[in-house]
């Protein structure tokens, strides 16, 4: 009996005791891990929501300042008597009708003209103190103070200027609706526990998710001491009062703008109770004292004789933890050798793989959004204007007085809409491009094509493009489609980047296999040492520019089996140069 007192003794010190302190430290420092990646979760959250609404804000005040330049509004100058402006604006409300409530032009007395309500005719309105504004487009762009909010609308005003005799003819009338910011913030915050607030400069609460709605929070400054002073985003642990009853982490990001809409400064917040937070960490704990628990009453009764035996494993285990605790790499596990100490080998590697590829998954999740929230706003980035560019088409179409050769360059401006917004809707139905559909294409005609299609902006620019193309045999297996995006972007680089007066030229050569298309420019060209990165996603040098244009462009010529290269040209300036299969391999 003493014997076994002794095993058992020697056991639970040299054994049970450094593993229940390993496992204690062990948790100490995954709570710890988990913390700091909430931590950094929130932050990047706060960062990404601040940009939403940023680029959500941009996108309204670019659609105001860009209708209120619209010939159409100078209808205001003869009281809209044929009621051409009040139909536009029922057309523009039905079309964008999740975004505003209502659309209204008054005249410099403050009486509606026009409205895409027609009950709003002829009734007089009262300008609110303006709360923000900004400039964009030439137009200055005003919102009312949100004291002003009726039914969740939120006005947005910008004057119409005369086209005629100079000065202003009224304002168009914007209602956003301000419930779409709310319904961007539950969203984010949905079923993770987590509570998001928006700040204006003067630390007023101006949109929140529900908990804080409900709370009755909106437009005062409760949170005000919550904002973050630094140009990044930052997390701290704060007393919850009054938004939980127990300690909050907050991620707070300050809105840096979009495009060329420098902000109005706000501070978005990202709050999430402490315990709740490290609540999955806590059960883990509770699950591994129970299961300790247990190891150690199978332990008092058998020590007797598994002493020896449950030595050796226990060690090997300890080791096992230390290596994945020092690496964070999962080495080759223990040799399991029967019974409770088998058991818990078993479950103990069990456990560390689950938590390796927890963390691998959170990784991976991660970078997933990383990618759809990108696609989204590459998707968004497009579509708005290639609504207003469809609009405009489909207007100039009732146009009686317009020539046939502007009939036509209109109708490729739908045209290309439509094919430019089935490729938005791809890219947002799949993260992966569409796979080429392959067809002999005559690539003499497919580039004539796109220098006509463009040929109307090249004249404004008073941009010469000229096409020497001496390649023999023209034809090649492509999707004509994906091409002329090819052609079209390279083009639109071009012409952007190039003075008044600049010239392209596209040439064409052959041999047996494969035919190359060069694209050349006087332009400033490219520095040597950025060649290779023009074709990397987001990198670029042009002021408004998003950087997936020759990104998207090296995708499909690697798709096609070609390759694409940058150099100087002849001309002084860059030089694109795609090579192209004739054939695609497995095609008859």
């Amino acid at each position: 009996m003493t014997i076994r007192k002794t095993l058992l003794v020697a056991f639970l010190s040299v054994g049970l005791l450094p593993a229940i302190l390993l496992a204690s430290l062990a948790f100490v420092k995954a709570r710890e891990a988990v913390q700091a990646e909430i931590e950094r979760n929130l932050a990047i959250q706060a960062t990404g929501v601040a940009a939403d609404i940023d680029k959500m804000m941009f996108e309204r005040l670019q659609n105001a300042a860009t209708w209120s330049h619209l010939d159409i509004m100078q209808d205001l100058q003869v009281r809209d008597v044929d009621k051409r402006l009040s139909h536009f604006l029922s057309d523009l409300h039905a079309g964008y009708k999740d975004v505003y409530l209502a659309l209204a032009c008054v005249d410099r007395d403050g009486r509606i003209i026009s409205s895409s309500d027609a009950a709003e005719v002829g009734r007089r309105v009262t300008d609110r103190p303006v709360w923000l504004g900004a400039a964009l487009s030439g137009a200055d762009v005003a919102l009312e103070s949100p004291t002003g909010q009726e039914d969740g609308a939120l006005v947005m005003r910008v004057p119409v200027a005369s086209a005629f005799a100079g000065g202003t003819l009224g304002q168009l009338r914007l209602k956003l609706d301000w419930t779409e910011i709310d319904d961007v913030l539950d969203q984010a915050t949905s079923g993770g526990g987590r509570m998001l607030a928006v700040l204006d400069r003067e630390g007023r609460l101006i949109a929140a998710s529900k908990e804080l709605r409900a709370r009755g929070m909106l437009l005062g400054k409760a949170l005000a001491a919550w904002r973050t002073g630094a140009t990044g985003p930052t997390v701290s642990v704060r007393p919850g009062a009054p938004v939980a009853d127990s300690d909050v982490i907050v991620g707070a990001a300050r809105a840096h703008g979009y495009a060329n809409f420098a902000g109005f400064g706000w501070t978005t917040l990202i709050i999430q109770p402490v315990d709740q937070a490290l609540a999955p960490v806590h059960r883990m704990a509770l699950i591994f004292l129970g299961l300790l628990g247990l190891i150690m009453l199978l332990t008092f009764s058998m020590a007797s004789w598994v002493s020896r035996e449950i030595a050796r494993p226990v060690a090997a285990l300890t080791g096992f933890a230390r290596g994945y605790m020092r690496n964070k790499v999962l080495q080759a596990p223990p040799v399991a050798r029967g019974g409770e100490v088998g058991e818990l080998t078993d479950a103990f590697v069990q456990m560390m793989r689950d938590i390796d590829q927890s963390q691998q998954n959170l990784v991976r999740a991660s970078k997933l959004a990383v990618v759809g929230e990108m696609s989204s706003v590459i998707a968004h980035e497009v579509r708005t204007p290639l609504g207003i560019l469809r609009s405009s088409a489909q207007m100039l179409q009732r146009e009686s007085g317009i020539s046939d050769e502007g009939r036509e360059l209109v109708g490729f401006i739908e045209s290309e809409t439509e094919r430019l917004n089935r490729l938005v809707s791809a890219m947002l139905d799949t993260a992966r491009p569409r796979a080429p559909s392959y067809a002999a294409v005559d690539m003499h005609a497919l580039i004539e094509k796109s220098i006509a299609m463009l040929g109307a902006q090249a004249d404004r620019k008073q941009v010469s493009v000229t096409a020497r193309l001496r390649a023999v045999k023209p034809v090649v297996e492509c999707d004509a489609e994906q091409i002329t995006q090819v052609l079209l972007n390279l083009l639109m680089n071009g012409l952007q980047i190039l003075d008044h007066g600049g010239q392209i030229e596209l040439a064409t050569h052959d041999d047996d296999a494969f035919l190359t298309i060069e694209m050349a420019d006087d332009g400033p060209g490219i520095d040597p040492a950025e060649r290779t990165r023009v074709f990397e996603a987001f990198f670029f040098k042009r002021e408004g520019g998003i950087g997936l244009g020759l990104a998207i462009v090296q995708q499909i010529v690697g798709a096609h089996g070609g390759e694409i290269e940058a150099a100087e040209s002849k001309l002084g300036g860059a030089l694109f140069r795609i090579r192209l299969p004739r054939r695609q391999s497995g095609e008859t």
